[in-house]
């Protein structure tokens, strides 16, 4: 099912990614706002699972989904520099929407102890260059190092069923 739901979106143009994000937004309650420039939309189910989407004037977009329950909650372990690793590949332009910012109940922050920066944490780190969608480099290879498979663990395939990629959405 990961694999299906990563080829979907793939196949989405994302200007509809933007469209469901932002009418699954709508319907969840959670206010929009704008993040340098950005657009970020989330859902989340209240149980502690969520996906959060920043989308670029320039055509690119982040993704970060989170499931509590899974080896990859690094909120959990209190370890910023595993978080920002997860981060790796990614163009740093799109890293800065996520660093520094307030929290909420989507995005928590971890924070380095010894610099005060933060970052909000994700289990999962996806991102579209204006072509393609891509999993992060860091993330990928953290998931390796510790056996994990990156779409199930991330929580990709349950955050992301509610946009109902590769079927008709008319929310």
């Amino acid at each position: 099912m990961s694999d299906e739901i990563w080829a979907a979106l793939a196949a989405t143009p994302l200007e509809e990614v933007r469209r469901r994000a932002a009418a699954v937004d709508a319907i969840t309650e959670i206010t929009p706002i704008a993040v340098d420039g950005a657009e970020r939309f989330a859902w989340n189910d209240g149980g502690g699972q969520s996906a959060v989407w920043y989308f670029t004037p320039d055509g690119r977009a982040l993704l970060l989904t989170f499931d509590h329950e899974s080896d990859l909650n690094l909120y959990a372990e209190e370890d910023y520099s595993v978080q920002e690793a997860l981060y790796g590949g990614v163009p740093e332009d799109l890293v800065e929407l996520v660093r520094n910012r307030p929290e909420n109940y989507e995005s928590l922050n971890l924070t380095d102890q010894d610099t005060g920066a933060t970052i909000h944490y994700a289990g999962g780190v996806f991102w579209f260059d204006g072509e393609r969608w891509t999993q992060a480099e860091g993330f990928v290879e953290h998931c390796r190092r510790e056996g994990l498979d990156p779409l199930s663990e991330s929580g990709f395939t349950y955050c992301l069923g509610v946009y109902r990629f590769g079927e008709e959405f008319t929310g």
